[in-house]
C-alpha cells in the first residue's frame, strides 16, 4: 500500500517496462492531506530543473514523481491525471510512446512538467492551457504535431526550445505557421506534372530524330544509287546557299 507516498524519485536507473496503470492508487498525491514525515535533512530532489535539498518540514509540501533517465516504455497512463496535487512530474529521457493524456489539465497543482526525449506523438492537449500553476515545461524531442495550444499560462512560456525537435508542431512560439495554404503544394504538384510531360515530349522528339537519322543512314548504306543522288542534292544545296550568301554580302557592302 502506498497511500501515504507523495515523493517518488527513481530517476537515473535502468528500470524498464511500462509505468503502472493504477497511478490513481497514490491517494496522497490526489487528496489534500499531510501524512507523517520522518526526520530528513538535505534530501536531494530535482524540481523545475533545479537541484534542491529538502528537510522534514519542507518535504511534506512537495508532491513529486521523477522517473527520468530510465528505459521505460509504453504509454503515459491516463490515470495519472487523477493526481491533482502533483507538483512535479518528470518522465524525460525514456522510450515512452502514445499521446499525452487528454485530461492532463485536471492536474491543477502541476508546476513542472518534463516529457522531453521520448517518442510521444499526436497533438498537445488543449487542456494543458488550463494549468495555471505551470512554470516549467519541456516537450522537446518527441514526435508531437499540430498547433500549440494557446492559453494565459502557456503564453508566458514563450521559449521555443520547449518544443524543439518536434518538426510538425506549429504556431507561436515556434516559427512554423499553422495557416499555410495547401495551394503551394498543389502548385508544386502541377509544376512537377508539367515538367514530367515536357521531359517525355523531349524524349520522344529526340527518339524520333535519332530514329530518322539512323533510318536515312541505313537506307543510303544499302541503296548505292540513292546514296549518290542524295549527296548530289546536298552538294547543289550547299552551292546554292554559298552563292546566295556571297551575293547578299556583296550587296550589303555596296549599300554601305
Amino acid at each position: 500500500m502506498l497511500d501515504h507516498l507523495q515523493f517518488l524519485d527513481l530517476s537515473n536507473n535502468n528500470f524498464s517496462g511500462h509505468i503502472p496503470t493504477h497511478m490513481d492508487n497514490l491517494t496522497a498525491m490526489a487528496n489534500l492531506s499531510f501524512p507523517e514525515v520522518y526526520d530528513y535533512e538535505n534530501l536531494p530532489a530535482t524540481v523545475k530543473g533545479i537541484d534542491l535539498k529538502y528537510n522534514s518540514n519542507s518535504l511534506k509540501y512537495l508532491i513529486s514523481i521523477d522517473l527520468s533517465n530510465n528505459n521505460l516504455t509504453g504509454t503515459i497512463p491516463d490515470t495519472i491525471v487523477a493526481l491533482s496535487r502533483l507538483m512535479n512530474l518528470n518522465l524525460s529521457n525514456n522510450h515512452l510512446i502514445g499521446k499525452i493524456p487528454t485530461e492532463i489539465g485536471n492536474m491543477k497543482s502541476l508546476e513542472s512538467l518534463d516529457l522531453r526525449m521520448n517518442n510521444l506523438s499526436g497533438s498537445i492537449p488543449q487542456s494543458m492551457s488550463t494549468l495555471n500553476s505551470l512554470a516549467v515545461l519541456n516537450l522537446s524531442y518527441n514526435n508531437l504535431s499540430g498547433p500549440i495550444p494557446r492559453g494565459y499560462q502557456l503564453q508566458t512560456l514563450d521559449n521555443s526550445s520547449i518544443y524543439m525537435g518536434n518538426p510538425y508542431l506549429c504556431g507561436p512560439p515556434v516559427k512554423t505557421s499553422c495557416h499555410r495554404s495547401s495551394a503551394p503544394s498543389s502548385s508544386n504538384n502541377e509544376g512537377y506534372s508539367g515538367d514530367r510531360e515536357k521531359l517525355w515530349f523531349y524524349l520522344f522528339v529526340e527518339f524520333g530524330f535519332v530514329t530518322g537519322v539512323l533510318g536515312l543512314f541505313l537506307f543510303l548504306l544499302f541503296k548505292r544509287s540513292q546514296r549518290h543522288a542524295y549527296f548530289r542534292i546536298v552538294d547543289k544545296l550547299f552551292d546554292m546557299i554559298y552563292v546566295l550568301g556571297t551575293l547578299t554580302f556583296k550587296r550589303l557592302r555596296e549599300q554601305t
